[in-house]
């Protein structure tokens, strides 16, 4: 049956399968409560309220006897890395880049889970990031590759650009090996992070994080982290992208999961100008669309605040007009960052006294710009 199934995997697009058993992860409750304890989740709350499922396996299933966990590659073409050099294009993730990959991974997890259903006479359930499931830990203990210093599955054959998933079975397999931790003395992934999210080695701290911050971060992105954002517009690849063993992949296979061309370097002020219903249209079917047009505006207009190009101080301004308050208050950064003080001050005059958001007022006074001050610039 194993042989079947890694056989059915292949075909299937995956680029390994291995098998671990509930009962061969005895550090993951400790482990996973000293992170909750110390709030490095952020506001992802859903981590903490089923704790208990994703710590204990047996907890969420407790007809479960072996977890198969599959990996599929998605290796990006291009360096993500080059990118960031382009001040005036976004910086998208290599996995937001194409299609949803909750849509076609889970697509390939039924067909193999049912497979092995049928096969085996056995029952199943799968799970692709949708359910309190702790994928990396699974595919760690089962021997698909380790957790690097960047707390992400590294493959010695594939490297780090490895989507996961994982089917619980009623089945007894008997389990692999688990995975043998290659990172050595090798700390690229730590040093080339633009916010110091790694506490240490193999820790995260979820609120430093840019892909946290642009993605599941809700409000407005602390002031502390605008300027380290760069370009990045949705996720960050640095901390993947300078993993030595990415050397031996190869590039992504399922042409369902082929990058959009027009994903890979989009103009800032095009994206500055979307609204709700293009945004939809734009990032249909990519993981993009689901975090909303607000708050990625919110991450266009700090990439467009860091560009140094005065050719998007327009792009910033049309923003302080924007319905969204969180669009506007980072329009406001953004025009600090493009525009000289008398510029500003006018702005303010114009868009920031009648502002009535007080996440958007912050933002005029932490440019210097209270109604007194205002005033002090019109008089000069």
């Amino acid at each position: 049956m194993r042989r079947l199934l890694e056989a059915r995997a292949r075909d299937l697009g995956f680029c390994g399968l291995r098998v671990t058993r509930p009962d061969r992860l005895p550090d993951l409750p400790g482990r996973l409560s000293t992170w909750l304890a110390e709030g490095a989740h952020g506001t992802m709350d859903w981590m903490a309220d089923r704790a208990g499922q994703r710590a204990s396996p047996i907890n969420l299933w407790p007809g479960l006897r072996s977890i198969v966990v599959v990996a599929m590659s998605y290796r990006p073409e291009q360096d993500p890395l080059s990118l960031l050099a382009r001040k005036d294009r976004g910086a998208v993730a290599a996995y937001a880049q194409r299609r949803d990959y909750h849509e076609v991974l889970k697509g390939r997890l039924k067909e193999l889970g049912g497979y092995l259903s049928a096969k085996g006479d056995v029952r199943v359930k799968v799970f692709c990031d949708t359910a309190p499931v702790m994928e990396k830990t699974l595919a760690e203990a089962a021997g698909l590759g380790w957790q690097g210093k960047h707390t992400v599955l590294i493959d010695r054959r594939h490297g780090n650009w490895l989507l996961l998933g994982a089917i619980y079975t009623s089945a007894e397999f008997e389990p692999d090996a688990p995975g043998r931790d290659h990172c050595g003395s090798c700390r690229a992934c730590l040093d080339v992070c633009p916010t110091a999210a790694f506490p240490a080695p193999y820790r995260l701290d979820a609120r430093r994080c840019i892909s946290y911050l642009t993605i599941e971060h809700a409000g407005p992105i602390p002031p502390e982290f605008r300027s380290a954002i760069g370009n990045r517009i949705f996720g960050c690849d640095d901390c993947l992208a300078v993993c030595p063993w990415n050397k031996f992949a190869r590039t992504a296979a399922e042409t369902r999961l082929a990058a959009r061309a027009d994903l890979a370097s989009p103009a800032l002020a095009d994206l500055a100008a979307l609204d709700d219903a293009a945004f939809r249209r734009f990032f249909a079917g990519t993981p993009v669309k689901r975090t909303g047009r607000d708050r990625f505006l919110r991450n266009v207009m700090i990439a467009v605040g860091n560009s140094g190009t005065p050719d998007l101080a327009d792009a910033a301004v049309a923003g302080l007009a924007d319905a969204s308050p969180l669009v506007r208050g980072m329009a406001v950064w953004a025009c600090g960052r493009l525009l000289d003080p008398e510029a500003v001050g006018a702005l303010h005059r114009r868009h920031g006294a009648a502002e009535t958001d007080p996440h958007v007022r912050d933002e005029w006074r932490a440019a210097g710009l209270t109604e007194a001050r205002a005033g002090e610039t019109s008089a000069a």
